[in-house]
């Protein structure tokens, strides 16, 4: 129970489709369940699927199904038990955060989708693709499948700032791309000190800046703070999605060896970090990832 159950949830900047696929259209197709495995890191957190999906694909055909029924979600109670409800409270939680942080803040989109979505500005994503931003339609793009994946799969300790940390990982590319630093992304994307590490790690950061103010901010019109506050469990549950998603310890798990130079992402230790120098100083301006030699 993390939200306040007086907060009301503003849905007006969420959408809901059920997923499914039109004729002809395409999907990456990872080769067993390493290759998805590796497929699952290459995109999970990341900016852009469509720089990924240049893969063999695989045409099928699917229907359209229901979307989340989003007037489910109402107030805090709804987000402490529902989870669609839990991302877009926390949406509005890192939007009036961000909005006390940042001047010329403006919200992003968030769009709940099953099983695959045709995006505004980023073509096509599976659901495998995992939560990631899109730059193009500034917007969030979240299948909640994969918060049990997190945890079955990576090994995650699960909890709901587990799951708040991933929404807070894509508002802060939302950031990124608000401050014009999103495309450094892919600037020497690959290796230990690549723009695509140092990108992620700076989004962990801005999570954590996040998790600093989520239990002191007040909701306007409300007048309670967004969250109560954190627990060492909560910061733990963070810290161990964090980790669950370091490139190291899914190369290991899906190839049984490291290889820092194909590193994307960060390491388990760095995602940490940054996330942690982020929620101990709640300070934007100590998340300059592209400024230090000491990535962790």
């Amino acid at each position: 129970m993390t939200f306040n159950e007086g907060m009301r949830i503003d849905t007006s900047t969420t959408s809901s489709s059920g997923g499914g696929r039109g004729p002809g259209r395409g999907i990456a197709v990872g080769g067993g369940v390493g290759g998805l495995l590796i497929v699952v890191v290459a995109l999970f957190l990341g900016i852009d699927p469509g720089t990924v999906l240049q893969q063999p694909q695989m045409s099928t055909e699917g229907v359209e199904a229901p979307g989340f029924d989003l007037s489910q979600c109402q107030t805090g109670e709804d987000a402490n038990n529902i989870v669609q409800c839990r991302v877009v409270a926390t949406g509005n939680s890192l939007d009036g955060v961000w909005s006390q942080l940042m001047p010329g803040y403006t919200r992003p989109r968030i769009e709940l989708f099953t099983g695959g979505i045709d995006t505004g500005g980023c073509g096509f994503a599976d659901s495998a693709v995992g939560p990631f931003y899109c730059p193009g339609d500034q917007t969030a793009y979240f299948d909640t499948s994969f918060f049990d994946t997190l945890v079955t799969q990576f090994g995650s300790s699960g909890g709901p700032l587990a799951e708040e940390y991933v929404v807070a990982h894509e508002f802060g590319h939302h950031i990124q791309n608000l401050e014009g630093t999103l495309a450094r992304a892919q600037q020497d994307p690959e290796g230990p000190t690549g723009g695509g590490v140092r990108t992620e790690l700076q989004a962990d950061c801005y999570a954590g800046v996040w998790a600093h103010y989520a239990a002191i901010t007040k909701q306007e019109g409300t007048d309670v703070t967004f969250l109560k506050p954190l627990t060492d469990k909560d910061i733990q549950d963070a810290l161990s999605a964090a980790s669950a998603v370091g490139d190291d310890r899914i190369q290991e798990a899906a190839t049984g060896r490291v290889t820092p130079e194909s590193w994307t992402h960060g390491s388990s230790e760095q995602r940490q970090k940054w996330f942690t120098t982020g929620y101990q100083t709640g300070e934007p301006a100590k998340c300059d990832t592209f400024a230090t030699n000491n990535l962790g």
